[in-house]
């Protein structure tokens, strides 16, 4: 399956205002962000550098496995969902990301609900890069 790197990608204004409310991150090793599966604790944002997102079946086969691009937001349906992350995140060495933990990224949402809508944009664009990937298998 081919997803679109971009999808994940978000606006600078939507990553400047999260940003604010995040820790640094730098990667001097190739690094496991979170794990298909687990319960999310928080949102990545790939700054600068690598990253692979990859998603396997019960049975450890490769369904899924791109490499993203900077401007990227990681792990961002299992946040707003509370659902277990769908995917694996590896930062790779050198990277550099913004880490926002799932409480800020929830009172970010509520204090500035304009933010939301570019919320949105990046998980549709997620959701039709997955459709388009599917009509193409």
């Amino acid at each position: 399956m081919n997803l679109d790197p971009s999808a994940f990608v978000a606006d600078p204004e939507l990553i400047k205002a999260l940003d604010r409310h995040s820790l640094p991150i730098v990667c001097e090793e190739d690094r496991i962000l979170f794990h298909q599966g687990e319960a999310p604790d928080g949102l990545y944002i790939l700054n600068t550098g690598d990253a692979t997102l990859s998603m396997t079946t019960p049975g450890g086969d490769s369904v899924v496995s791109m490499h993203v691009v900077a401007g990227s937001l990681l792990g961002l349906p299992g946040v707003i969902s509370n659902q277990p992350y769908t995917l694996t995140a590896i930062a790779h060495n050198g990277a550099r990301l913004s880490y926002v933990c799932r409480d800020e990224f929830t009172a970010l949402m509520q204090t500035e609900p304009l933010l939301s809508l570019r919320i949105l944009q990046v998980l549709a664009a997620e959701v039709s890069s997955a459709r388009r990937a599917l009509v193409d298998l």
